[in-house]
């Protein structure tokens, strides 16, 4: 596509394509808008990857830290890539290389789809900088974001916050760093599972699912931890069951306007990027079901991030309980505030939380003198 149809009054303001013969490696990175700070994202890794999704990914980025009132600027990268190759290692010391102008004076790599802890230590070591990547592994003196869960954990923390969850029943679309995390905080907050998925198939069942046994397969197999604990069903039957809280934490566009109007539960809480369509959001709002925006519920990777940022050249390590203390704190307040907002607008959740992350842009752009 052609990239000049992706920029609007908003960015992106640099798009950068790179791309590696030895290896195979394509990439990208998109920096959406730095009014409020450098350019700070996750990397995902794919071979389905696209320009267009990463400057979308990257639009979200600067609405997400807006909208927690971070001071940092949306961005994204993308590596065109199987994470399964042998040859990973390869291809993401290459993207590092080819973005060495960008990274990480104006920009810094964050941990996304395909992409674990070791490899942030890989561009770390790459770049020969502390600094170039966020979510090291602790040993390295990072902040380790998956093993901490802390966008899952964030997750569940709204939901609380917007409903007490003891006794309630919780579907999650997805069991990866995302929803795994948010199962076990689920838990841990009474809330009884009914429903998980991967790739796999979907588990329901409206007694509960034991969550530990589950947390413990996954830590062995992985995706197929959903297989392993008992007969699944197709994917998207997860969606459909009862439920008090429906959490999206998989993939993108995945509740149109029709699915929209058959979800039988009270709250949704989106732990995926952009997992509603805008129709689906009227649909839902027009039906009472209140939804919790993508850059709202699951902006605890941001929090901590803004830890790990400030500390990325310290030699002291970030406690976790500070950091998960503040993404209770930041997110709950945040999405109550939204949900009220939502109300006095007469607007979407979504068009609220927009709103408000665009007011906050705008004013940094007009004191930089970027617009008039």
């Amino acid at each position: 596509m052609d990239v000049l149809q992706l920029m609007d009054e908003w960015g992106p303001e640099k798009v950068v394509c790179v791309s590696d013969r030895r290896t195979g490696m394509k990439g990208v990175l998109v920096i959406d808008n730095t009014a409020r700070g450098m350019g700070k994202g996750g990397t995902r890794m794919s071979p389905g990857v696209t320009v267009a999704e990463i400057a979308r990914l990257a639009r979200v980025m600067t609405w997400k830290w807006a909208g927690a009132d971070l001071f940092f600027g949306g961005a994204k990268a993308g590596i065109v890539f199987d994470p399964a190759s042998p040859d990973k290692e390869a291809a993401l010391r290459a993207f590092a290389r080819k973005l060495s102008n960008e990274v990480p004076r104006e920009y810094v790599l964050g941990l996304d789809m395909g992409l674990t802890e070791r490899d942030a230590a890989i561009v770390q070591d790459e770049l020969s900088d502390r600094g170039a990547m966020m979510g090291a592994p602790a040993q390295l003196g990072g902040l380790p974001y998956d093993e901490l869960g802390v966008t899952g954990f964030g997750v569940a923390e709204v939901a609380d916050e917007l409903m007490s969850l003891s006794g309630k029943r919780v579907a999650i679309q997805g069991f990866g760093a995302v929803g795994a995390a948010a199962a076990r905080r689920f838990a841990e907050l009474g809330a009884v599972v009914v429903a998980v998925s991967s790739v796999h198939g979907a588990l329901v069942d409206p007694d509960g699912l034991d969550v530990a046994r589950l947390l413990d397969l996954r830590a062995s197999s992985g995706d197929l931890a959903v297989k392993e604990y008992g007969p699944v069903q197709a994917l998207g039957a997860e969606l459909r069951v009862p439920c008090d809280v429906l959490v999206p934490a998989a993939l993108q566009d995945v509740i149109d306007a029709d699915l929209a109007g058959e979800l039988d539960t009270t709250l949704v809480v989106e732990g995926a990027n952009l997992p509603t369509s805008v129709a689906a959001q009227e649909v839902l709002a027009a039906r009472g079901i209140t939804v919790v925006p993508d850059f709202i519920a699951n902006a605890g990777g941001v929090v901590a991030a803004a830890f790990g940022m400030d500390a990325r050249y310290s030699p002291f390590p970030v406690n976790p309980a500070t950091v998960l203390d503040a993404v209770s704190q930041k997110l709950r307040a945040n999405a109550a505030h939204i949900v009220a907002e939502a109300r006095n607008r007469g607007t979407t959740t979504h068009v609220a939380a927009r709103e408000l992350a665009q007011e906050r842009v705008l004013a940094a752009m007009k004191l930089r003198g970027r617009v008039a």
